[in-house]
C-alpha cells in the first residue's frame, strides 16, 4: 500500500501551472520588446548563441525538480507490514442538555463543560464507530447527523452552548424520541446506544415511556447523571446567579432517582458524573458490552519511508539542469549533423 504522511504539502504542485502561465506571458513580453528593435529573424542572427530549447528544457527541468521537492516533503511511504485488525463498530447518539441548569459550577468548570470533555474523550477511543449529537432544553433537535468524522463531531461537540436553543425546560422525552430516529439503517451486528446527559430535570414528562420505546427498538439508553444532589446556584450572564420571581437564588440539584428510572427503562446504566474520572471509565466499559460483531480490517501497521529515493532523483535533476547552458555549447556548435 502506498501513501504520503504529510498529503497536505501536495498542494504546493499546484504551483507549476501558475508559473508556466507566468513563463508564457513573460516569453510574449520579451518578443514584443524584441520587435521593437528590428525583424525577429534579423535579430536571431544577432544573437547565434542563444538557444531557445535550452532555456525551454532548464525551465521544465527546473518545474521537475520542484515537484520532487514537494513529493519528498509529503513523505511518500509503502507498507511494509500487514496485520489483521478486528474491532466492533457502535453507533452512539449523544443526547446532550443544554437548558440552564447544566452552567451550575457543582462539577468543575461546570455541567456543560464536564460534559462535553467527556464525550470528547470517549471519541478518542472510537475507531470504526459512529456518533451523533442531539441538543436539547425545552426543545431538542440534531446537532450533528451520526457520522465516523470525528474531526467534525469534536468541532460540533465544541459550539454547544444553552444560547442554541431559545426555549428553556428539559424535554428529555423529546430528546430521546429525536435519538431514536437519528441512527443508520438497522443492523444486527451493530450495538446501538442513546447516551442521555442531563442533571435529570425533566419539566415535560413522558421520558421514561420514551425510553422504554427505544429499547424496544433496540437501542440501549444510558444516563449519565452531572452534578450534586445537594444543589448548586445558576450563574447568569452579570457575573451572579438566576433568581426566581421573589428573588431567591435558584439552585438546581441533580435528580438521580429520575436518572436511574430512566436508565433502568432503557436497558442501559445509570453513570453518575462528579468532579473524578470514575464516569469516564464507567462509560467506556458500558459501551465494550454494546460490542456484537467483529468487523475485520486488513490494515498496514507499519510503513517506509520511500523519500530517498525521491531525493536522489531531485539531485540528478538538479545536476544536468546545472550542465545545461542557456548559450550554445562552442563544442558542438559547428556540428552540423543536416547540411
Amino acid at each position: 500500500m502506498f501513501r504520503f504522511e504529510s498529503p497536505l504539502y501536495l498542494y504546493l504542485l499546484l504551483f507549476i501551472p501558475l508559473l508556466f502561465v507566468i513563463r508564457v506571458l513573460g516569453k510574449r513580453k520579451r518578443r514584443k520588446k524584441l520587435r521593437k528593435f528590428g525583424d525577429p529573424a534579423l535579430l536571431e542572427q544577432l544573437m547565434p548563441d542563444v538557444s531557445m530549447l535550452s532555456m525551454g528544457l532548464k525551465f521544465w527541468l527546473m518545474s521537475l525538480s520542484f515537484a520532487l521537492l514537494v513529493i519528498m516533503l509529503a513523505r511518500p511511504q509503502t507498507g511494509a507490514k500487514i496485520s489483521e485488525e478486528k474491532r466492533s463498530g457502535i453507533e452512539v447518539i449523544i443526547a446532550m442538555d443544554i437548558s440552564n441548569s447544566m452552567k451550575a459550577t457543582d462539577v468543575v468548570p461546570s455541567r456543560l463543560d464536564k460534559s462535553k470533555m467527556l464525550v470528547e474523550n470517549m471519541v478518542d477511543n472510537f475507531t470504526n464507530d459512529k456518533i451523533g449529537l442531539v441538543v436539547f432544553a425545552g426543545d431538542a433537535f440534531v446537532q450533528l447527523p451520526i457520522t465516523s468524522d470525528y474531526v467534525s463531531a469534536k468541532m460540533f461537540l465544541h459550539n454547544i452552548d444553552p444560547t442554541l436553543i431559545a426555549m428553556q425546560g428539559t424535554n428529555i422525552a423529546e430528546a430521546i424520541r429525536i435519538s431514536t430516529n437519528s441512527f443508520t439503517q438497522k443492523d444486527d451486528k451493530v450495538g446501538r446506544a442513546i447516551i442521555l446527559i442531563t442533571d435529570g430535570e425533566d419539566h415535560e414528562g413522558e421520558a421514561v415511556e420514551a425510553a422504554k420505546a427505544a429499547r424496544k427498538n433496540g437501542m440501549c439508553v444510558y444516563v449519565l447523571g452531572v452534578g450534586s444532589s445537594k444543589g448548586s446556584p445558576i450563574p447568569d450572564d452579570h457575573g451572579g446567579y438566576m433568581k426566581d420571581r421573589t428573588g431567591s437564588i435558584v439552585m438546581s440539584a441533580l435528580n438521580e432517582d429520575m436518572c436511574r428510572q430512566l436508565a433502568s427503562a432503557g436497558g442501559g446504566a445509570y453513570i453518575h458524573v462528579d468532579n473524578t474520572n470514575v464516569a469516564q471509565k464507567q462509560l467506556n466499559q458500558e459501551l465494550a458490552k454494546l460490542q456484537k460483531g467483529e468487523i475485520s480490517n486488513v490494515v498496514y501497521s507499519e510503513y517506509d519511508e520511500q523519500f530517498q529515493a525521491v531525493g536522489i532523483l531531485l539531485i540528478v535533476v538538479l545536476i544536468i539542469e546545472m550542465l545545461i547552458f542557456e548559450s550554445k555549447n562552442p563544442l558542438f556548435k559547428r556540428i552540423k549533423l543536416f547540411k
